[in-house]
């Protein structure tokens, strides 16, 4: 008969950007995938059960603290992972702008830094960048990389299906005005020819 699972002995269901007490009650150290959640049982770096209960999918940063129920503060670390780190061929701080813009290009997570870019392993995007001149090789770094630009937190790599999960069903009957400065025009036809703009 197998032992039943120990009860998390921590719950959290507050999340911070960043602390407001001198010291963390203790820390979880998770990678990129890892820190994009809402609901789920970590191991703390003291080996605590901890149950992180948000109100909503939620992207934690380096630097930011899971609010305990009693008040106290779990410490959120990057941890280190499999990495590209990308430079310019050349010394131009230009080259490694458009680079970044490659990489954006692409929707995949990119961390910018003065000198280098950090992005995950992937083959494709490696191939890429080295066609355009990018000195490429692999790192094992904490991965920090930029957050969205409409403030959703994420950029989502290889999505190219388009699916915008921002909280809200996306069948256009949202009862309110839905202009972020582009178009919703998605080339869709009705029933009878109708044009259907948004």
């Amino acid at each position: 008969m197998t032992a039943p699972a120990q009860l998390p002995s921590l719950i959290a269901r507050q999340y911070h950007g960043h602390s407001h007490q001198p010291e963390p009650r203790d820390r979880v150290v998770l990678d990129y995938e890892a820190r994009f959640l809402r609901r789920k049982v970590l191991s703390t770096e003291t080996g605590a059960r901890l149950l992180v209960d948000l109100p909503q999918t939620t992207s934690l940063d380096h630097g930011g603290v899971l609010i305990l129920e009693d008040g106290g503060e779990i410490a959120v670390t990057a941890a280190p992972e499999a990495l590209l780190e990308v430079t310019a061929g050349n010394t131009s701080g230009a080259e490694l702008v458009r680079l970044a813009w490659h990489i954006g290009n692409r929707h995949t997570p990119c961390q910018i830094q003065p000198e280098r870019l950090l992005i995950q392993r992937d083959h494709v995007i490696r191939a890429m960048l080295e066609r355009l001149g990018a000195n490429v090789r692999e790192v094992e770094e904490p991965f920090t990389p930029e957050g969205g630009a409409y403030g959703h937190g994420r950029t989502h790599s290889h999505d190219h299906g388009h699916t915008h999960d921002h909280g809200h069903s996306h069948d256009h009957s949202h009862g309110h005005e839905h202009d972020h400065g582009h178009s919703h025009s998605h080339g869709h036809d009705h029933a009878g020819g109708q044009s259907h703009e948004h």
